[in-house]
């Protein structure tokens, strides 16, 4: 997808399509983290803590039943 800044102000918006948003469960109340390399911008939403912990328990939770087969399917 190829956008281009728009003028807001005395500053530049990148506007992002409703599917995107609805995709990464993003909305105007969304904490958002920008990054760059030097080169590129990346924009990651700020997801609490809880919600962060609740992936890593359940990630936790498939390596420890589905660990060994998981080692084997990817040698």
């Amino acid at each position: 997808m190829i956008k281009r800044l728009t003028k807001h102000g005395n500053s530049l918006a990148l506007v992002i399509d409703r599917g995107v948003l609805d995709l990464l469960d993003i909305d105007a109340e969304t904490p958002l983290s920008l990054t760059t390399d030097g080169r590129c911008l990346v924009v990651t939403p700020v997801r609490d803590a809880k919600r962060r912990e609740t992936f890593r328990a359940a990630l936790a939770e498939v390596n420890k039943r589905y660990g060994r087969a998981l080692k084997r399917l990817a040698d």
